[in-house]
């Protein structure tokens, strides 16, 4: 099959279950045959980092909730095959019993750039403080004191925490894991 004819499509899937429809695809078109037909089943995500009860937990989340990329040459059965399976609500952009409306190329590009950017962006600490917010040390030498954040430096991915140590305000420098929100 040539890869002139492959074009990229977006599937609309039960929100939460574009895993589970992946692997439907995957299955179902190996089944039938048809890998010619379709080359790749992508669900974007991202990796994020959740912090629970002071411990980091990774995590990877699906990018585009309720939709998964297909590359793939629409002929004959294949979108009835596609469609039918449990979990799949329909294509993109298609009209009501009309064709599957395929991807620019650009969103394509922009699409594929941004699944290997996030694969490859390892450590995506949504930041929860902001300053002037008063949070307690949960790791290091000062554990358990209370303090205000005076900056926040995303690049280090670090708090400047004032802390009252003795009666006397100290400066800390902290990372995100070693303070937890009052």
């Amino acid at each position: 099959m040539a890869d002139s004819v492959m074009k990229w499509y977006v599937v609309r899937a039960i929100g939460g279950q574009e895993n589970k429809v992946k692997s439907y695809i995957e299955t179902e078109i190996s089944r039938l045959g048809l890998s010619d037909f379709v080359s790749q089943v992508l669900v974007p995500k991202e990796k994020v980092i959740q912090i629970r009860d002071g411990k980091k937990i990774n995590k990877e989340k699906v990018y585009f909730p309720g939709y998964i990329m297909v590359e793939a040459n629409l002929a004959g059965e294949v979108p009835h095959v596609i469609k039918s399976i449990t979990g799949v609500i329909g294509f993109l952009g298609e009209t009501k019993g009309g064709e599957p409306v395929p991807m620019r190329r650009s969103e394509v590009n922009r699409m594929l750039g941004k699944v290997d950017e996030l694969a490859i962006q390892d450590e995506n600490i949504a930041i929860p403080f902001t300053s002037g917010e008063t949070v307690k040390v949960v790791d290091g030498p000062f554990n358990g004191f209370d303090g205000t954040i005076e900056k926040v430096n995303e690049e280090k991915r670090k708090l400047e925490v004032m802390v009252k140590i003795f009666g006397r305000k100290t400066p800390l420098e902290l990372s995100y894991m070693q303070v937890e929100k009052i």
